[in-house]
């Protein structure tokens, strides 16, 4: 494919796809005669596929950068369906069939050429991908090597190796920033991703761009390379440290999307005595105003399969309760992208009480009748520092369920939102807390209400 603006060569034959729940893009890549190239493709392949269909094209590469942690490879079900050849690190040792590449190795693409280089770092085995149309550099599909304004968290595979790795992601950064500067830079990771990616909105850049803006890239040596990248990693979800291994053996390929069968009152009954849990989809305003005992609040949204994967085992069966017009394909595979295949079906909170269910409520509570009520702040560590309630206790969604005996029994709940506190809500419920309430808004809304200012800092 000879470009005389290979400038534009985005614009016309490349389409980013991208989680704004995980925070990740995937990217297809028109080669120009039916075929395509995937990228970093998840396992909800809907929008891939809607893309595909829309210009025509098969399938015919589909390449990994790195084992992910974040979400399922989607590379097999395309290698499955469209005969796609999965293109891979020799080093990640997959156990699925794909063309294993190291670092120089070339892949003919039918006029434009993928060049393997080996960028190691956020993983042991990663590949940045090099695009090529003859000499020319096209861009670079960086995974979680260069990011817009930072690079990917180097702690994935143990606090012990952080510093190693963080060390193998300085050499593998300035090894991309010799690349020309008008090479586009097409990286995985984005703004909403727990791979430490700074928020923003841009989600793709060029070298020159990043050399002039990234502050890594700017760091004076690789000693302060490693404190600054260090210092900026935050807490990942659970899941991310049972995904890459489930990558490297290959994930299920689906037959079929499993669907959610209704069930009555009485499966769930039967279904809870086997071990099952209940998840409530459903709005904050709805789970406040009546639900299942025992229930987990995480309300259908982009970030759904985030706080799913990170407070649920994989194996555990799932039983939803869900309202009229809620997405059901939505909500099956935000489960599947992240390993939850046990789900056993859903009912609604009208079935069940009608029933005779047993359900309880929480207080949606303004700040101007909070009053003394002791205050829980579930938000990360980041937000936290950028301005807290005084006199807060945090502790972060993630480590709560470990940690709900620290919880006041009377909690004030909050988040930046409502929806995140209360999933917190529920959590503490379960630990019988009876006394729970899920401030309305964050602590900038508590802060108008009173009048006070809000506490920066650690």
């Amino acid at each position: 494919m000879a470009l005389e603006d290979p400038m534009g060569f985005a614009d016309d034959h490349l389409v980013p796809l991208v989680d704004n729940g995980l925070g990740n893009s995937a990217y297809l890549v028109d080669l120009g005669d039916g075929r395509a190239l995937a990228v970093d493709a998840a396992r909800d392949l809907r929008g891939l596929r809607a893309e595909a269909e829309r210009r025509e094209l098969t399938v015919a590469f589909a390449a990994d950068t790195h084992l992910h942690a974040d979400f399922l490879t989607g590379a097999l079900q395309l290698a499955a369906d469209d005969g796609a050849t999965v293109l891979a690190s020799a080093a990640g040792r997959r156990t699925f069939a794909h063309r294993a590449l190291a670092d120089g190795d070339e892949v003919d693409l039918g006029g434009l050429t993928l060049r393997a280089l080996a960028t190691p770092g956020h993983t042991d085995e990663h590949l940045s991908f090099l695009l090529l149309d003859g000499a020319r550099e096209l861009g670079v599909f960086t995974g979680g090597s260069l990011i817009v304004g930072s690079a990917a968290r180097t702690d994935l595979l143990g606090a012990e190796r952080a510093e190693e790795l963080a060390r193998a992601q300085y050499r593998s950064l300035r090894r991309l920033a010799r690349l020309p500067d008008a090479t586009a830079v097409w990286p995985t990771h984005g703004a909403g991703s727990f791979c430490s990616a700074p928020p923003g909105a841009e989600r793709t850049t060029t070298i020159g761009a990043q050399k002039r803006a990234n502050a890594l890239l700017a760091a004076r040596d690789e000693d302060s390379f490693v404190r600054e990248l260090l210092g900026s990693l935050g807490s990942y979800p659970a899941y991310f440290d049972r995904l890459a291994e489930i990558n490297r053996r290959g994930p299920e390929v689906l037959d079929a999307t499993p669907s959610l069968p209704g069930l009555s009152a009485a499966d769930v009954r039967r279904l809870l005595g086997e071990g099952a849990r209940i998840v409530d989809v459903r709005r904050v305003q709805d789970f406040a105003a009546g639900h299942i005992p025992g229930a987990l609040s995480v309300h259908l949204r982009d970030q759904f399969a985030t706080w799913l994967g990170w407070l649920l085992p994989e194996d555990t069966p799932l039983v939803f309760v869900t309202a009229p017009g809620q997405d059901l394909a939505e909500l099956t595979w935000q489960c599947l992208k992240t390993g939850h295949e046990r789900l056993c079906g859903r009912l609604t909170m009208d079935a069940w009480t009608a029933d005779g269910g047993e359900s309880e409520t929480v207080d949606l509570m303004t700040a101007d009748r909070a009053g003394d009520r002791p205050v829980l702040d579930v938000r990360q560590r980041f937000e936290w520092d950028a301005g807290h309630i005084p006199g807060a206790l945090g502790i972060e969604l993630g480590d709560l369920p470990a940690r709900t005996d620290e919880a006041p029994s009377s909690a004030l709940v909050h988040c930046a939102h409502g929806e995140r506190a209360m999933t917190a809500a529920s959590l503490l419920q379960r630990a019988s807390h009876r006394d729970v309430a899920v401030l309305e808004g964050g602590p900038d809304d508590w802060s108008r209400a009173t009048g006070r200012p809000l506490q920066q800092g650690t």
